[in-house]
Order: structure tokens, then C-alpha cells, then sequence
């Protein structure tokens, strides 16, 4: 079985699209041959800066041939339908057959396809992948009609087995297909030929190019580590810089240079931003100081004076950027001092957050208000994270922020110690926008988690008021984001808190704010408005299931229009609340069981029950239980509906007939005395163990009684008993929703 080997050569591809761009060739060249019939053992694709490359091992040397059976119309159906089918075949009258069947004599055709050699149809394949590459930008060149990300130069394509290898004949657009390539453009210059993988991966090396971007990255992270280490320092971590630098470079040749003293006390995330993003530079920090004293750069070539004509104008390039930087902390940390860190902020008063919803100062005025509100709730001082909101957006006014938006909140951290801020307000400054995304540390701090909490729930609750909800696949503000961060903060700082009331007052105020907004009333007018919002309604709204409101709603029950905006947001914080627990293999019918319950805008309380149910299902006792549920849940919905009446009342143990009639009665007994003050302490794993229990009693009720026996006073006690059954479970969570 002969191997594939494959390289589109160009001009250099962005850093960023490489890793896509080789995936989609093994994609679609691979899919493209298995299609044709060519199966193969094994496929990989490589990337450098200037050629994608694709080996496909023990690729067949030509497809199968194919036999085919068409079915067509009966032998004296009228012409055009026989002319239709011998067309679709390919065949003519005579090489068809006619078979005798129940309908009659029916016209079949045998269409045999004849294995094809490998070469033709690699070369059909290649040609469409190169000609339909979904590159996200590509462009024109010369006077032909191929488009690619860059230039291409030459297409190497050659199939090789024992008995050597041989060129794949293939011309896109004038670039004929042939068994050379080129190496490093400096250090190697012209074009070699190759028989097979191996020895392409080995002449590349000797042409000083590395094919692979994991061995890149791998070498590029030895050297300026152990280069750091033999200064006493460290390289800063950053997996993406390092994948990408890998991405610019087919030789990597790693270099450390200096940073200027006059830029040594900015601050070091300043430092690392702005290397990463201007220069591609890793930052190297002192371990003792935690400054960022030097810099790692990669070049892609050695040269005679080891780099030293590089590093000098890295160096040059280097300083004049810092020393922009150093300008933008200069005049920030002059305007903090002079105005302090509110008086930066009062110049978000003209920046726009967005045209329904006021600007960024109108914001913060809102989340001072809500993190005071909150405060309580996770153990902050009221003030303390008032103070926090007002100040936690102030750096977006900044000049370093401007530049750098990257720093958002980092920066304001700084500002905020410079203005005399203490007791966690720097940190509240730099930790309200965490978490970003499933691996960002969530703040534990107080008065951080009061003002990222009310930060996420205003960006929540401010466009859900506007109607502007992510769709499908699109979420221009990152709302799903919120949504996550907001179940993270509440979950792992076990903060209670009863989300449906706040979702529903916020919703209601920000409803207000921005109708009496848009015509333009007073504040005093505004805030005598929103002080009339219904309390009494938000409680009630708190106070009752969330299931229970859902149902009305989706069955075309009027509701007040803030409680189907509640609704419905809170609806999308169980959605990813499902999505978040997934990862901890909770199953999504499980929250739904939970979600049926009271209290479920208690994200902790219900991830607690949840959490509780799921260990309890993971049991043989627990499994076994909702078959016994679902089998008395049955029979006395059954025997309602045909009866007319709910079975909900009156089941009397001296009416039992049997042993296990009346152990069912006592197992009852003693798990209702263990429910139900479990349940109010919200001791949910003790109120599942007890409800787990049940099992054996309900199990061998099952086996031994009849319950729709013909005495109607036994048969009437029996569905009573299954009706406390039912009760005692439904207490703990809704079962019906459970599957299995």
C-alpha cells in the first residue's frame, strides 16, 4: 500500500490561522478519498509559516470496483419514463434487464464502476480541496483565478511504496505537481527533491526547517527557560504567545535582551502586554521582585554575530513603545492624584455603554446601587462595595486602558491604591470582571464578589429589559458569559441568594429608568418611579416555584409583563446552570427534577439538591426507588382519571391485609419523620437517604398486593397509600422528571 505525501507551499501564512488551515486539509483530502473508496491507515497534517503538509499512510492503490442495481419502471411503461431511467443509468435499452414480479415485468440496470488507480483520484481530490480552501481570508495574484492566503508557489505530491515514488500529476492554474520543495528562505535557499515522509521530515532539518509547531513551541520554551534560569530569572508563562511565535518562525532561535531602567518600575502587566502585543516578546521576571526585567524574543535565522544586530533593534523598538506606555501611566497617575479615582470616572458620563441603556456612568451608578443591596448577602460592608462600583470602571477612562484594553481592571487596581483606596477596593477594581471563561479564578474577597455580582447582573437584567437576548449561535454581548459568571461566584463563595426577586425588581427598575429616560423626565422623577416598583409582587414572585409560574406562562396564562422578563431570564440561568453541570455529570433531567421545586432561584440551594439526587440515583437503592415511584405514580393517575376523583387522603394502616401492606405503612412513617426535617434544614443528602429507604417496603408491597382489589374499601386504601408515596417523593424533588 503506497503513502501520500503532500505540501502547498506559499508565502507566509498568519500565525493564527495555521493550526485551522491544516485540519481542514486532512479533512478534506482524507473525507475526499474515503468517498472515492480509497481508505487508508493513518493521517496527519504539519504546519510551518510557509507550507501546509498533509502524509496519508497505507492508502489503497486504487478503488474498488463497484457493482450497482437500479430498480426502474415497469417494461411497458410509457417512453419518456424508460428514457429517464436508461439516462440516469447511463446505459442503453439492451443492457438492461427485465425481471418477472408481482406487479409485473420491471426494468433493472447493473451499473459496474471499475476500480480506479490512486493517482487520478488524488489528483481530482487535491485539486478541489486547493481550489475550495476555506481559508477566512484569501487573495488573488498575477492574472489567474486561484485565490489562497498568500501566494502559492509549488505543490509537492508524490505517492511512494517499495518500489520508490512517483510525482502525482496535478496543474492548478499553471503550478504543475512535482516531488521538490524548499527550505529555510535564508539559511537554505533553493529547491531539493524527497522520496517519502521521512525523508522529507530529514532534508527539511538539514535545510534548517522544523515541520512540526509542537516541536517548535517544545524547543522554544527549553531554551528561554533554561537562558532565564542562568540569569536567576524566569520566563512568564503565556501558552498562546508561544503557540503563536511558533507560528512565525521555521527556525527558531531564541534570544534575550534588556529592558531599559527607565522602564523597569511601570507596572509588570504594562510591561507584559505591551511586548505580547506590540512585539511578540515573552516576558522574563524576577522572582525576588516580581518585576519584568528582560524580554525573550525568537528570531528565524542564526546569524554570524549570534543575534546581537537582532536583540539591538528589538531593543530600540522596544523602548519607544514602553515609553509611550510610560507616558499613558505618568499622565494617569497625575489625574488620579489631582481628582482622585471618582473624578476620573465622572469622564464615563460621556462614554455610551449603549444607546438603550444610558453610558458607562449611568452603569456604575447602577451597580453601586446594586452592590450595596448585595453586600449583605455576601458578607461585605454596605459602603465598602459601594465604594468599590463607583470606582471599579474609572480606568476605562484612562489612557492606558484606551491604549491597552487588555488592562481594563488591572489598571484600575493600580489607580485605586495610588488614590488612597484600601480595604479590598483595588482588588474589587481588578476582580469584578472575573470569571471571564471556565478556567478564570472566581473572586472570593467580599466586596469583590458584591460588585461582580452586580456588575454581571445588571449587564443580565439591562438587556434582557431592551430585548436583546443572545440567538442560536450569536451573543454579541456576552451574556451567556454573565450567566456562567454569575453561577460561579454564587456557587463556589456558597452564596444564598433568591435570584428570581432580584432578577425581578432589577428588571422592573431598569424598565422604568429607561422609558422615563427616553422622555427625558427628572432624576427625583425617575427615582420616585422606581421606588413605586411592586415589592409585594417581587416577594410573591420569590416565594412561589419557578416551575410553576413556567407552566402558566408557556400555556397562555396572563402574567404581568416583569414577571415573564423574570421568567424567562431566569429560564437562562437554569440553561447554563445545566451546561455548567454537566461537566460534574449531573444529568440534565435530574436539575429539571430540582428546578420543579420551590426555592429553585436559590442557584446554591439547588445545585445542593441536585447534587444530593444524583449521588441518591447513583445507588441501587435509588434507582430501584424510581421504578417503585413511577409504578405507583402510574397506577393512581390511572385510577383518577377513570375515577374522577384525587386519591390524595385517608389511607389507614388498619385497613392493611398483609405483612407488607403494613411495613410499607411504618417505612412510611419513619421516612416522612426523617423528610421533612431534613428538608427544612435543607439537609438534602439525609431527606434522599430517607427517601431511598423506601425501596425495600415499596418493592415487596408491589410483589405481594393487589392494588385494584374488588373490595372498594381496600382498593380505595391502597390508592391512598400509593398517593402518600407519590407525596413523600414529590416532596424531596419533582420524580416525574426524571428519566428511566
Amino acid at each position: 500500500m503506497p503513502d501520500l505525501l503532500i505540501e502547498l507551499f506559499s508565502e507566509e501564512i498568519p500565525a493564527r490561522m495555521q493550526t485551522r488551515a491544516g485540519e481542514d486539509l486532512k479533512k478534506l483530502v482524507t473525507n475526499g478519498l474515503v468517498e472515492a473508496g480509497l481508505t487508508y491507515a493513518s493521517a496527519a497534517a504539519f504546519t510551518t509559516p510557509r507550507r501546509l503538509t498533509l502524509t496519508v499512510d497505507g492508502l489503497l492503490d486504487q478503488s474498488p470496483t463497484t457493482r450497482e442495481e437500479r430498480k426502474g419502471p415497469k417494461a411497458d411503461a410509457p417512453e419518456k419514463a424508460i428514457e429517464g431511467f436508461l439516462r440516469g443509468a447511463g446505459l442503453t435499452r439492451d443492457q438492461v434487464e427485465e425481471r418477472e414480479t408481482p406487479k409485473g415485468s420491471v426494468l433493472f440496470a447493473v451499473i459496474e464502476k471499475p476500480g480506479r488507480p490512486a493517482s487520478h483520484i488524488i489528483a481530482e481530490v487535491l485539486e478541489a480541496t486547493i481550489r475550495q480552501f476555506p481559508w477566512p481570508k484569501s487573495m488573488r495574484w498575477g492574472t489567474g483565478s486561484l485565490k489562497w492566503v498568500r501566494p502559492l508557489q509549488s505543490i509537492l505530491c508524490i505517492l511512494t511504496d517499495e518500489a520508490g515514488h512517483n510525482v502525482v500529476p496535478l496543474d492548478v492554474d499553471g503550478i504543475v505537481s512535482g516531488d521538490t520543495t524548499e527550505g529555510h528562505r535564508f539559511m537554505a535557499p533553493g529547491r531539493f527533491a524527497v522520496t517519502g515522509f521521512d525523508d522529507y521530515v530529514a532534508k527539511l532539518k538539514r535545510a534548517h526547517v522544523v515541520l512540526d509547531a509542537a516541536e517548535r513551541a517544545q524547543a522554544i520554551w527549553h531554551d528561554a527557560t533554561n537562558m532565564a534560569f542562568a540569569s536567576g530569572l524566569e520566563v512568564v508563562e503565556d501558552k498562546g504567545l508561544l503557540s503563536e511565535v511558533a507560528g512565525l518562525v521555521e527556525w527558531p532561535v531564541v534570544l534575550m535582551g534588556r529592558i531599559g531602567d527607565d522602564f523597569l518600575e511601570l507596572p509588570p502587566e504594562v510591561l507584559q502586554t505591551s511586548m505580547k502585543e506590540h512585539q511578540k516578546f515573552f516576558s522574563v521576571r524576577n522572582p525576588k521582585t516580581g518585576r519584568i526585567e528582560r524580554f525573550i524574543t525568537v528570531a528565524n535565522r542564526e546569524t554570524a554575530d549570534n543575534g546581537a544586530t537582532i536583540l539591538a533593534g528589538n531593543e530600540k523598538v522596544l523602548s519607544a513603545r514602553l515609553a509611550d506606555a510610560k507616558f499613558f501611566w505618568e499622565n494617569d497617575l497625575r489625574t488620579v492624584r489631582e481628582v482622585g479615582l471618582e473624578g476620573m470616572a465622572k469622564l464615563l458620563a460621556d462614554v455610551t455603554f449603549h444607546n438603550k441603556l444610558g453610558s458607562q456612568a449611568e452603569r456604575v451608578a447602577r451597580i453601586e446601587a446594586l452592590a450595596r443591596e448585595l453586600a449583605s448577602v455576601v458578607g461585605a460592608k454596605p459602603d465598602l462595595a459601594a465604594e468599590a462600583a463607583r470606582v471599579c470602571k474609572a480606568d476605562l477612562a484612562s489612557e492606558m486602558v484606551y491604549e491597552f484594553p487588555e488592562l481594563q481592571g488591572t489598571m484600575g487596581k493600580y489607580y485605586a491604591r495610588a488614590a488612597g483606596h484600601d480595604d479590598g477596593v483595588p482588588e474589587a477594581c481588578e476582580e469584578h470582571y472575573s470569571p471571564l471563561g471556565p478556567s478564570d479564578d472566581v473572586p472570593t474577597a467580599s466586596v469583590s464578589v458584591a460588585v461582580a455580582l452586580a456588575d454581571k447582573l445588571d449587564t443580565l437584567t439591562g438587556f434582557w429589559a431592551i430585548d436583546e437576548k443572545p440567538t442560536g449561535s450569536k451573543d454579541p454581548f456576552a451574556l451567556r458569559r454573565a450567566a456562567l459568571g454569575v453561577i460561579r461566584l454564587v456557587l463556589e463563595n456558597d452564596v444564598r441568594i433568591p435570584l428570581g426577586q432580584w432578577i425581578f425588581m432589577r428588571l422592573a427598575q431598569t424598565k422604568v429608568q429607561n422609558e422615563f429616560v427616553r422622555k427625558k423626565s427628572s432624576a427625583d422623577e425617575i427615582s420616585k418611579l422606581v421606588e413605586q416598583v411592586d415589592l409585594e409582587l417581587a416577594r410573591q414572585f420569590r416565594n412561589s416555584a419557578f416551575q410553576q409560574r413556567y407552566d402558566e406562562y408557556v400555556t397562555g396564562a396572563t402574567l404581568k409583563e416583569s414577571e415573564v422578563g423574570a421568567i424567562d431570564l431566569l429560564a437562562f440561568f437554569h440553561d447554563r446552570l445545566k451546561v455548567y453541570l454537566r461537566d460534574q455529570s449531573i444529568r440534565h433531567d435530574i436539575i429539571d427534577a430540582c428546578i420543579a421545586m420551590p426555592q429553585n432561584d436559590d442557584l446554591a440551594l439547588l445545585v445542593n439538591r441536585a447534587t444530593a439526587l444524583s449521588d441518591t440515583l447513583k445507588t441501587d437503592d435509588g434507582e430501584n426507588l424510581i421504578q417503585g415511584f413511577k409504578r405507583a405514580n402510574n397506577i393512581l393517575t390511572q385510577a383518577e382519571e377513570a375515577d374522577g376523583v384525587e386519591y390524595s387522603y385517608g389511607a389507614d394502616a388498619k385497613f392493611a391485609e398483609t405483612e407488607e401492606e403494613r411495613a410499607l405503612f411504618a417505612a412510611l412513617d419513619t421516612a416522612e419523620a426523617k423528610i421533612a426535617p431534613a428538608m427544612d434544614a435543607q439537609d438534602f443528602a439525609s431527606a434522599m437517604h430517607a427517601m431511598a429507604t423506601l425501596r425495600t417496603p415499596i418493592d415487596a408491597f408491589f410483589d405481594a398486593v393487589q392494588i385494584n382489589t374488588d373490595n372498594q374499601t381496600i382498593r380505595r386504601n391502597r390508592l391512598n397509600l400509593l398517593s402518600r408515596i407519590r407525596t413523600l417523593c414529590l416532596s424531596v424533588a419533582d420524580l416525574t422528571k426524571v428519566e428511566g
